[in-house]
C-alpha cells in the first residue's frame, strides 16, 4: 500500500477544505493510505511540513494542497514562486515525491473554487508516481 503525507494550507480555507475532502476520497479509491495530514497557515508555509513528512520512512510521497489567489500586488507571484521552488528542493533533497496540488497564482477566488478537483488529481498522480518509482527500483535490483 502507498502511504501518503498530506499538507493542506488553511489560507483560502473555503477552497482548500474541499480540496482536502476530495483528496481523502481519492485516496480511498486508489488504495492510498493518508498516514498524516498537516494543516499549515498558507501555501508558503508548506515546505517545512513537506520536509518533515518526506524524512519519514513510512511516507512514500507528500501531496501539498493550497490555493494562491491574486490580490492588488504581485504578492501571489512571489508566494507561488518561492513555494514551488522550495517544494522541489524538498523532493530532490529527500528523494521523496512531493506533489504540487496548489492552484494559482494569478487567479481569482472564483477561479480557485472551480479548480478544487486538483485535490483528487494530486492523489491520483502521487499514487501513479510512487508505483512508477517502485517499478524502476525493482528493475534496478533485478537488472
Amino acid at each position: 500500500m502507498i502511504r501518503l503525507g498530506l499538507i493542506v494550507a488553511q489560507f483560502n480555507r473555503s477552497v482548500t477544505e474541499s480540496m482536502e475532502q476530495q483528496a481523502i476520497d481519492a485516496a480511498e479509491q486508489h488504495n492510498v493510505e493518508v498516514a498524516e495530514i498537516i494543516h499549515v497557515p498558507g501555501a508558503y508555509d508548506s515546505p517545512l511540513a513537506a520536509d518533515r513528512l518526506a524524512r519519514r520512512d513510512d511516507i512514500d510521497a507528500v501531496a501539498v494542497l493550497g490555493a494562491i489567489v491574486t490580490g492588488d500586488t504581485d504578492h501571489d507571484q512571489v508566494i507561488g514562486t518561492a513555494t514551488t521552488q522550495s517544494l522541489t528542493e524538498v523532493s530532490l533533497d529527500r528523494d521523496t515525491p512531493v506533489l504540487l496540488g496548489i492552484t494559482g497564482p494569478g487567479m481569482s477566488g472564483a477561479e480557485a473554487r472551480e479548480r478544487i478537483s486538483i485535490g483528487e488529481r494530486t492523489i491520483e498522480d502521487a499514487a501513479q508516481f510512487v508505483r512508477e518509482l517502485r517499478e524502476i527500483q525493482n528493475e534496478e535490483r533485478n537488472g
